[in-house]
């Protein structure tokens, strides 16, 4: 495929960031909405047996991987990233913390690049490892501005010399909360299971992309491409027919309906069982406050949820609270330096979280400006 043209990454207007405020709110609500109601059906859950497998980190894997811990083998991180502020902020963090957890015992962290897909050098080339690539053409990604995440890594496996064996395809709002292993093995990626990426429950859109010939459509994971590790060789096979996948869902008008903010993520699970690849699914990869209540031996806490509640620490499902942290309200700019913490009683993920954000910021020179 020839790609061409560059994105205009200029200041945001007003009026555009206005709509993407109005986006990502409804966006988040939808999936708080999701949140609440699969929480509903755990707590119901009585069976003993049941709880075993919703406790379970390793899903659906034969006998042997069950047993498996770590590969051992460093891995590469690749964040993909823009040049906007609210990337910028958030790759910053997720930077810092990287380095802090990187050398200690347990971490088979190796290598860092964020993967900057606006096309242009940016004012952070100096202090975060970055390669640049191309944007998809003005107006491919019609505003869904992660469709040229697959496009994005097509291009750095191309052009990077890679040392490690293993990637970890990342996001900026990913804070290392504990140093991260290899969770992969050999032919099997690992993968962080999303309660809400049901292949199943979407089997008639699936089937326009995974055809019957390929199987069944559990062959496909309820994955998205982050965070993932995965071997390097294999990623480079995939990577392709995640792009092409993408860009036929986004252009299938009952799949981005269907799909919406989440369409890369089931393209990724798509393209890769096309290649006939299974993921170890952990849920101890990763953690989402404030729904998971404790970091715990968890190694990401991906802060994509907004945290609001009242000064008693009560939640406040779907309403601005009293104190809350919500990334969505530093769309023009970073947050500011030592941020309030959360009255007592609210879960110790949430504090933990406004605690890294808060060292972070204190340590990052120049952290005011953009």
């Amino acid at each position: 495929m020839t790609m061409a043209g560059r994105k205009n990454t200029g200041s945001a207007s007003v009026p555009l960031l206005v709509l993407l405020s109005l986006g990502f709110f409804f966006a988040t609500y939808n999936l708080l909405t999701i949140v609440m109601r699969n929480r509903a059906v755990i707590r119901s859950v009585a069976d003993d047996s049941n709880r075993k497998l919703l406790s379970d980190p390793i899903l659906e894997m034969p006998d042997i991987m069950q047993k498996q811990k770590t590969s051992g083998s460093p891995l590469h991180i690749a964040l993909t990233a823009t040049d906007a502020p609210y990337s910028k902020w958030q790759s910053r963090i997720m930077y810092y913390w990287y380095k802090k957890k990187k050398d200690l015992p347990g971490s088979d962290m190796g290598g860092f690049t964020r993967i900057l897909h606006s096309g242009n050098p940016d004012n952070l080339m100096d202090e975060i490892p970055t390669i640049v690539v191309d944007p998809l053409p003005a107006g491919l990604d019609r505003g869904y501005i992660v469709l040229n995440r697959p496009w994005a890594f097509v291009q750095w496996l191309e052009k990077a010399t890679i040392e490690e064996e293993y990637i970890l395809m990342a996001e900026p709002d990913h804070i290392f909360v504990n140093p991260l292993p290899n969770l992969a093995d050999g032919g099997y990626p690992a993968a962080f299971p999303f309660f809400y990426i049901k292949p199943a429950e979407n089997e008639n859109i699936i089937r326009k992309f995974f055809p019957e010939e390929n199987g069944p459509v559990t062959n496909v994971d309820p994955i998205g491409n982050s965070p993932v590790i995965i071997k390097k060789d294999m990623l480079d096979r995939i990577a392709p027919t995640w792009m092409n996948v993408s860009l036929r869902m986004k252009d299938d008008s009952e799949t981005d309906k269907a799909f919406g903010w989440v369409l890369e993520m089931y393209a990724y699970a798509v393209a890769s069982a096309l290649h006939g690849v299974k993921h170890i699914l952990r849920k101890d990869f990763m953690l989402q406050p404030p729904w998971d209540l404790h970091t715990g031996k968890k190694f990401i806490i991906h802060y994509t949820y907004g945290c609001d509640y009242n000064l008693k620490g009560e939640l406040t499902y779907g309403k601005i609270g009293e104190w809350r942290f919500d990334k969505r309200s530093y769309l023009r700019g970073p947050p500011p330096r030592n941020l309030s913490l959360p009255p007592p009683g609210v879960p110790e993920s949430v504090a933990t979280l406004v605690k890294m954000v808060n060292e972070a910021t204190a340590n990052i020179p120049n952290w005011d400006t953009e």
